[in-house]
C-alpha cells in the first residue's frame, strides 16, 4: 500500500479534530464490579507482582486466574485447602490432598497450608511444565496472548476460559499491575519517546467508513495521540477504554466515534478463542454497548468460542 504523505494526513486530522466528542460513557465504566473481587485483588496483587518479577508470569494473569478459579477466594475448594488455582494432584504431588467432584465425582486437588503457598505452586506449575513454555516468549504485557495460550495448552477445559480471563483483566484493569514489571525509568523512556516522536510512523486507514491506525509493538494511546496531535483523552473516549489501557501489535485505534452497528455485509461474527465483546466491537467499529444490546446480553456475558453474535 502506498504510504500517505504528511500533507494528506494533516488534512485528514484537521477534519477529524472538529468531530464532536463521544457523549456515551466508556463501556468499561458500565461493567459491574464486585466488592469481593476488588478485595481479593487488593489482598493478592503484591504477591502477583512479586511472582511476575521472579517467574515472568503477568501479574494480571495470576490475579485473573485466582479470581476465576477460587471465586475470589470464596469457593469451597479454596476455603478447605487454600487452593486458589484449581490445580489437581497429578502424579508428582507429594503434599496435602483434598477430594472434590470435578471431572469425576472424586477428583484429587492439592492442599496448601497458606494461600501464599498456592500462589507459589501455581507459578512453579506454569514455569516448570513444558506445555506452557511457549507462553514465556510473550511480552509480559501480552495478557491476551497468555490467556489464549493457557486455554490452548489445556489449563482448563472451559471453551470460554481465555475470554473469561480477558474480561476480568479488562473489567478490573488488572493490566495496570503488569507495568510494574518495568522500572519507572523504562516506562517514562518509552512514553516520552513516543510522545515526542512527531514523525508519522503509522499509516491511517479507512474501513467501516472510520479512520484508524494499526498499533505496533510498544505503542501507547499517548504515543499515537502525540504523533497525530490528538489529546490522549479523546482517543481513550473514541475507543471506549479507560486511561492506561494497553495496546498490542495489531490493535485498531480509531480517531472518531464508532458506529451503532456494523456496515453491510457484516451481519454476524463467530467468536474465536481469546476474543472479548470489546475486541469484537473494535474489529467492526461498533460501540461495545450496542453489541451487547443487539445480542440481548448484559455486561456479565462472556463470549464463548463458537458463539454467533449479531453485528447489525
Amino acid at each position: 500500500m502506498k504510504k500517505a504523505n504528511s500533507s494528506d494526513i494533516s488534512l485528514k486530522f484537521i477534519i477529524l479534530s472538529v468531530l464532536v466528542f463521544l457523549s456515551a460513557t466508556s463501556a468499561y465504566s458500565q461493567a459491574k464490579r464486585y466488592k469481593i473481587y476488588e478485595e481479593y485483588i487488593e489482598t493478592y496483587k503484591g504477591i502477583a507482582v512479586d511472582h511476575m518479577r521472579k517467574y515472568k508470569i503477568p501479574a494480571s494473569i495470576t490475579l485473573a486466574q485466582g479470581l476465576l478459579e477460587s471465586g475470589a477466594g470464596k469457593s469451597a475448594l479454596t476455603k478447605n485447602s487454600n487452593n486458589h488455582f484449581g490445580i489437581k494432584c497429578h502424579n508428582d504431588w507429594t503434599g496435602g490432598k483434598v477430594y472434590q467432584a470435578d471431572d469425576t465425582p472424586n477428583d484429587c486437588f492439592r492442599k496448601y497450608k497458606r494461600a501464599e503457598d498456592s500462589f507459589e505452586d501455581h507459578s512453579r506449575f506454569l514455569a516448570d511444565k513444558p506445555r506452557y513454555k511457549s507462553l514465556f516468549a510473550l511480552e509480559i504485557t501480552d495478557y491476551r496472548g497468555w490467556a489464549k495460550g493457557l486455554q490452548q495448552a489445556g489449563y482448563a477445559t472451559d471453551k470460554a476460559y481465555a475470554n473469561k480471563l480477558i474480561k476480568l483483566i479488562e473489567d478490573y484493569e488488572l493490566y495496570q499491575h503488569d507495568k510494574r514489571g518495568f522500572s519507572k525509568e523504562k516506562i517514562r523512556e518509552i512514553e516520552e519517546t513516543q510522545v515526542r516522536n512527531k514523525e508519522y510512523r503509522h499509516i491511517p486507514y479507512k474501513t467501516h467508513n472510520l479512520v484508524y491506525v494499526i498499533a505496533e509493538a510498544g505503542d501507547t494511546y499517548e504515543g499515537i495521540a502525540g504523533e497525530f496531535d490528538f489529546k490522549p483523552k479523546d482517543l481513550y473516549k473514541y475507543n471506549e477504554v479507560p486511561e492506561g489501557f494497553p495496546l498490542k501489535a495489531g490493535d485498531l485505534v480509531y480517531f472518531e466515534k464508532k458506529k451503532s452497528k456494523a456496515d453491510k455485509p457484516y451481519y454476524e461474527h463467530e467468536v474465536q478463542v481469546g476474543e472479548s465483546m470489546y475486541s469484537i466491537s473494535q474489529l467492526y467499529g461498533i460501540k461495545v454497548k450496542n453489541l451487547y444490546k443487539m445480542n440481548k446480553k448484559d455486561f456479565e456475558y462472556v463470549p464463548t468460542e463458537g458463539d454467533v453474535l449479531k453485528l447489525r
